[in-house]
Parts: C-alpha cells; structure tokens; sequence
C-alpha cells in the first residue's frame, strides 16, 4: 500500500494537512496566543513533519502559513521537505488579494519545484486505459509548476453587492438555480508555465503524446458555485467549465484542451438518532483535447497538436479515480463518475480528544465513495462508457479551523491507497 498524490498537489496536502496536526505552534483559539492585531498578519503557525512512504522514502519538512497577510481575506501558504532517497520539494502559495476592497477581483500565485527520484512515471501507452501497474518506468525527474491567478467576480447572483465577501464566506443560500439570481459565478485567468525534465537520459518509451519537455499558456475557468456550504455542501450545486490553451513555441506543438466539471448534493436529512445529517453528492468529469489529431510544422517536422503527458488529460489521485496515483490515466479525452454517501454522526467525540482539544472541531463526517472512469483516444461517449476503471472506499472528514480535512481509503484494481488531504474532493 502507496500513499500516492499527484505531484503539484502534494505540497500542498502536506503542508496544510500537517498544519492541522502540529506537535508544535499555536492554533488560533489559544487564549496565549501573541495578540498581532496590530501587526500585518492576523494568525500565523509553522509546524515541522515526517512521514514515509514507499515511493518516496522517509521524508521531513516543514509548513507554515499566515492568515490575514496584508488583508482580511489573504493567506500565505509555504512548504519544503526532503526525503533519505534524495527527493526534494518546495512550494509557496498566495491566495486572494485584492487590489481593491470594493472591487471585483482576486488575485493570487501558486510556485512549486522539486525533484523527485526512483520514482513511478506512467508514458506513453503505459498512461491508457489498458495498460497496468507493470508499465511504470522508474526514473529521476525535475518538476516545475509555476501559476498567476486573476479571478474576477461577475455581478450576478449573490454577488451583485460585496463581491468579495460574496465570494469567500463558507455558507450562502440558495435563491435559485441559475447564475443571474443564485451563487457566485467568477471568471478566472491563470497563465502558467509547467515542466517536467527526467534526468540521467533514461530509455522512455514510444509516445503519442508531445515530446516537449515544458508547456506554457493560459487557463481560463468560467464557475458557477450555487453550494449552500462550500466546506460541507448539503444542497445545490457547482459547475466549472475550464479550457487550456498553449500557443505552442519553436520547439513544441501548439494545443489545447476543455474541461468540464459538475457536481450535485441532495440532503436526505436526519437518521434517527444516529446521524443528524446524511448527504448524497455526485459528481461528473469529462475533458477533450479537440486538436488532438490536427498537425502543424514544429521545426521542420509535422507533429501532431498534443500535450505531453503531464500536461494531458488525467484521471487518478486526489479527486478521480482515488485507488491510484495522480495522473496514473492520461489521453485525449476522459469521462469520471464519482458518487458519495456522506453523514455526519449525532455522537461527536473529537472535541474531548488530546490534541483535538486544542483546535474549533464543530463536526466530522463519514464518507463511503466510489469512482469510475476511463481515458480515450477520440472523444466517444460510447468507448468512454466501455471499460471503466474503478475505485472504491471510505473516508472520514472533518473541520478543524475552519479547514475540511479528509483523511481516506481506497481500493481499485491496481493498489490500494491512504491519503490525508484538505478540503471536499468536490
């Protein structure tokens, strides 16, 4: 059993989840806790950590994050950790600033590096649907992601007065189901540069995606968010359309991708007394690369407009297809079903716990999932539908400070998989 994520989010489950745990720091409720009231934060905590896993090693780090940096609503997220087989990793975040109090816009920026080694890459035909856990090269690789966002708040729904506020409070109600008279919608731009570099020259296998080994471009998010809870949604629904554009460069073909993401929660309501809140929340994932077999002269040479693989479509790790690692499917197109039983017990304990005693724990959740999805080489409903991969399992969720951590097992036809992670998987 792996404890597996994918690669650009794996700094941040550490640093944020082993924020919500420290052995050292303080949370916010401390009644000695340094008053920064007058200072240009409003919180801050840095905690180190350790854990081991067999694909990266045992590996310690350290994590800290500032809450109100500069602003009410503005966080600071940084994280390093380096492991016994040589792996490294950093990662710093930036979250929802304002250039004006009254205005509609948030911005923010997301910076990760690292190098990872003796590690599980799955290329070429070793990423589709039909290949298996014996396809993974095992290689040394450098890792770039680098992200600015500029997230404007459309004057529609809930968000036609205090946009920002709108935008960032956890529970709003639900006054319709569409955008103009319900939820927040936003349209977001996200200019990015990612990369991935394998050192030593190994022997790769044949490929159908691109060669390239850096992307750079634009992602573009259109989201309509008609939760009535964003941390703990018993009712509504979120719609996130995203399209990915690389203009291509001397080296590398142009492409580009579209993705759509959409989710429903249905309250059922209490159980007795045993649970005071049941919920079924589903969710459906599908992406194309519509230039997927277009050609365009790269260099004198006609290639074919794809991404590489870290850049393609994917499925597995934190929020499709759990039983395996991140990225472990990629292709032109893709189709996700997951579905979520989700309750939240009448019997609440944690807040008498050592450690948990020390932290605002007003609710934790149990959760039986399960997922099933596939990737293609063409965008036809019926070969997605044909096939399916699947996992399968359990979780429990619960806030700790205003952050939904999630701590989940799941089973699949490859592995098994635990993960400790922050926030709703949708």
């Amino acid at each position: 059993m792996r404890l597996m994520t994918s690669h650009i989010s794996k700094a941040v489950a550490v640093a944020t989840a082993f924020f919500c745990f420290p052995t050292v720091g303080a949370a916010s409720g401390d009644d000695n806790q340094e008053d920064t009231s007058s200072s240009w934060y409003h919180d801050a905590a840095a905690v180190p950590f350790a854990f081991s896993t067999d694909s990266m090693g045992l590996s310690i780090g350290l994590a800290g994050v500032v809450k109100g940096a500069g602003q009410p609503q503005a966080s600071l997220l940084g994280a390093g950790l380096v492991t016994n087989k040589g792996t490294w990793m950093t990662y710093f975040g930036a979250y929802n600033f304002a250039p004006s109090e009254q205005g509609r816009w948030l911005l923010g920026t997301e910076l990760y590096s690292a190098n990872y080694q003796d590690f599980d890459y799955f290329l070429g035909a070793g990423a589709g649907n039909d290949s298996s856990a014996d396809d993974a090269v095992i290689a040394d690789a450098n890792e770039a992601w680098y992200q600015l966002s500029a997230r404007y708040i459309l004057p529609w729904g809930s968000a036609k007065q205090e946009p920002i506020k709108s935008a960032l409070i956890p529970t709003r109600k639900i006054t319709g189901h569409a955008p103009w008279n319900s939820g927040v919608s936003s349209l977001e731009f996200r200019p990015f540069y990612q990369s991935r570099q394998f050192e030593h020259s190994p022997s790769l296998p044949t490929t159908q995606f691109s060669t390239a080994d850096s992307v750079w471009g634009l992602e573009t998010r259109l989201d309509w968010d008609n939760q009535n809870n964003t941390r703990n949604p018993t009712e509504g629904s979120h719609t996130q359309v995203k399209l990915t554009y690389d203009p291509g460069a001397s080296e590398r073909p142009s492409w580009w991708k579209w993705e759509l993401n959409q989710s429903w929660f249905w309250n059922l309501g209490q159980w007795g007394d045993l649970f005071d809140q049941q919920v079924i929340a589903f969710n459906v994932y599908t992406a194309d690369t519509p230039s997927w077999n277009n050609r365009e002269s790269v260099s004198g040479q006609e290639q074919y407009q794809r991404p590489p693989e870290f850049a393609a479509v994917r499925l597995g790790g934190l929020y499709r297809l759990r039983s395996y690692q991140g990225g472990r499917f990629a292709g032109r197109s893709a189709l996700s079903y997951s579905l979520e039983y989700r309750v939240m017990p009448e019997w609440q304990p944690l807040g008498g716990w050592p450690v948990f005693d020390w932290y605002d724990v007003p609710w934790w959740q149990w959760v039986a999932f399960v997922d099933a999805g596939r990737v293609a080489d063409s965008y036809s409903l019926s070969t997605l539908h044909q096939d399916m991969k699947w996992s399968a399992g359990g979780a429990m969720r619960f806030q700790v400070e205003g952050v939904v951590v999630r701590a989940e097992m799941a089973w699949g036809q490859e592995e098994s998989t635990f993960r400790v992670m922050v926030n709703q998987p949708f």
